[in-house]
């Protein structure tokens, strides 16, 4: 299999982190070789985090350049929009409809950009976009928003459901796995 690469971006405090965790941890159990590479902007006060998965039959590094994402993973609209250029052309972005006010707004120097999804979708590029939060809310805890992206991703890469499934249930506190699995399943239905 040629190497696939997915970005995952969000603000810290959303779980990108285990996002990839269960992501790489999926993919190993298929048996391709991963690779993965996280970068914590100010991760502890809402900054940009951003980790790279790419697997496949061999993968030589983890970095995904410019054009080169199969899917970006996006926990926020705002960090959707900053990391779209790594789009590959036939690329598919999943965004969170979330709005997460980053410190210049927070402070009142700045104002949440309005239409940013849109303004996406309009440059031609396939767009997944739905209200994880929502989701999340659904399954149990605003928490479980990563695991509701998981499971929007996980329909479109095309893997055993069941695979997902034993992941989360292996990688999440034993005491979150009901609420983890709902989470999974509500993304998985999603759009």
């Amino acid at each position: 299999m040629s190497v696939k690469s997915i970005l995952i971006v969000g603000v810290g405090g959303q779980g990108t982190l285990l996002a990839s965790r269960v992501l790489g941890n999926t993919m190993l159990r298929q048996g391709y070789d991963v690779k993965v590479s996280e970068v914590h902007g100010m991760s502890q006060r809402g900054g940009s985090v951003v980790t790279y998965v790419r697997y496949g039959d061999k993968v030589d590094s983890p970095v995904i350049l410019n054009g080169e994402a199969d899917i970006i993973l996006a926990f926020e609209q705002l960090e959707a929009a900053r990391a779209v250029s790594c789009l590959k052309k036939n690329g598919t972005l999943i965004v969170n409809t979330q709005e997460i006010d980053p410190m210049p707004v927070v402070t009142g120097a700045m104002q949440y950009p309005e239409g940013l999804t849109e303004a996406i979708r309009e440059k031609g590029l396939n767009v997944v976009a739905f209200d994880a939060l929502k989701l999340a809310q659904e399954a149990g805890s605003v928490k479980a928003v990563n695991v509701v992206m998981i499971g929007a991703m996980a329909k479109r890469l095309e893997l055993d459901k069941e695979v997902w499934l034993e992941t989360i249930r292996t990688t999440v506190p034993q005491r979150f796995i009901a609420l983890n699995v709902k989470a999974f399943e509500l993304g998985y239905a999603a759009e």
